[in-house]
């Protein structure tokens, strides 16, 4: 296959791609599920592929990824990090091992489930406001400020300058994109140093202003006479406050969006009660945020009589993974939210490195996303979906919405 060949078969600058990338995942995982593109990756995208190199022996350091145009662009910019390696994101065991089980020692399913009650409120609290108003954004008035509010809560944040913080946090959720463009790399790492500090100087009033928070009981977590270092504890906690947010927002957001695009589901949704759970993992399979994960292959790795080379970036397609028809038949480009086998998607991710923040994800959207379409059943379209254009974390920016179909 020639560059061109390549670039016209998968193309995430196409036009439309950003609006709906499913197609252009349906058309590489048919024709080419080993697909080396000519940017120098590899993309994945069948289910079975996906699992098996997400439980398999690959790095998720991207120190060992060997040369090509996108890590070229990340050093030019000087955007090459040394202290991302003690975030347990981007380390592979024992080192993920020892950093997971530390910050297991905190973030517990029961830690988790002490939330529902405050998480309920919230919604509840947030919905009649809502309903004093008609006509809203879901992204800014419902979906983002609730999980952001829930992550700041459980983490003992204290009071800081949110809209400088929010921010922050989508530079640093945009720089898992795999850009070429030097001026956002070097705003990415002007960001990741700010968000640092800001960390630093929150964990250090924390050690003076303990409460029952996850801030709290990171620095109290001990394991074997083993603690987290200041360093390490300091990316911890931005690696949770980031991602403990920014996909649970797009999760209700989106799943919104699916379901007025689908009067039936919604209204199976409004009279099952007892379906909340496994439609969050339906929505979850259908429309979660995280549409690839990186991985580098540290020896030879062999897919469907390809073998590609140590030190290549892996692109795992987990969305695509989640629509592969070989996994969910026939119907799986649909929504189903009474599907039997749901909860086997891959949108938080398999193996030693899935996602520890899934419980928690998962109880907001089994409260938030059945609450929004029950108490507003005629809630309908009040303009365009906004989506924020991004490959790899991909969710709405703005979803106008009328509240009562009027």
């Amino acid at each position: 296959m020639t560059a061109e060949e390549a670039i016209a078969l998968f193309d995430t600058l196409a036009p439309g791609f950003a609006e709906d990338p499913y197609p252009h995942y349906a058309r590489v995982r048919e024709v080419a599920p080993v697909f080396h593109s000519p940017w120098g990756y590899w993309l994945l995208s069948r289910y079975d592929d996906v699992v098996d190199v997400l439980r398999g022996p690959v790095s998720v350091e991207p120190w060992r990824a060997g040369d090509s145009p996108i890590v070229q662009a990340r050093a030019v910019a000087d955007y090459a990090d040394t202290e991302q390696r003690v975030s347990m994101l981007q380390r592979d065991a024992p080192d993920h091992t020892r950093l997971r089980r530390l910050v297991s020692q905190a973030f517990t399913p029961r830690a988790v489930q002490r939330l529902e009650s405050r998480i309920r409120a919230l919604v509840e609290a947030s919905l009649d406001d809502l309903a004093q108003r008609g006509t809203v954004d879901l992204v800014s008035d419902y979906a983002l400020p609730l999980p952001l509010r829930v992550i700041s809560d459980m983490l003992g944040w204290p009071q800081a300058d949110m809209t400088r913080l929010r921010e922050l946090i989508t530079l640093l959720t945009e720089s898992i994109e795999f850009t070429l463009d030097p001026d956002k790399l070097r705003a990415f790492a002007v960001a990741r140093d700010e968000m640092r500090a800001l960390t630093a100087e929150i964990v250090a009033w924390k050690r003076d202003h303990p409460g029952d928070d996850l801030i709290t009981r990171l620095l109290a977590a001990e394991y074997a006479g083993d603690v987290l270092s200041e360093q390490e504890l300091v990316e911890q906690v931005i690696l949770l406050y980031s991602a403990g947010h920014e996909t649970t927002s797009h999760l209700i957001s989106s799943s919104a969006l699916a379901l007025m695009d689908r009067p039936d589901q919604a209204d199976l949704l409004r009279r099952q009660e007892d379906l909340d759970a496994n439609a969050v993992e339906e929505l979850l399979r259908y429309g979660g945020s995280l549409h690839v994960t990186v991985r580098i292959t540290i020896e030879p790795y062999e897919v469907h009589d390809t073998v590609i080379p140590p030190g290549s970036l892996l692109l795992v397609g987990l969305a695509a993974a989640n629509r592969d028809p070989d996994q969910w038949g026939a119907d799986a480009e649909e929504l189903k939210l009474d599907r039997v086998n749901a909860r086997e998607h891959v949108a938080f991710g398999s193996g030693i490195h899935h996602c520890l923040g899934a419980a928690l994800a998962r109880l907001e959207g089994r409260i938030a996303i059945p609450a929004l379409m029950r108490r507003f059943p005629a809630m309908a379209p009040d303009g365009p979906a906004q989506w924020n254009g991004r490959t790899t974390l991909r969710g709405l920016q703005s979803l106008p919405v009328n509240l009562t179909g009027r």
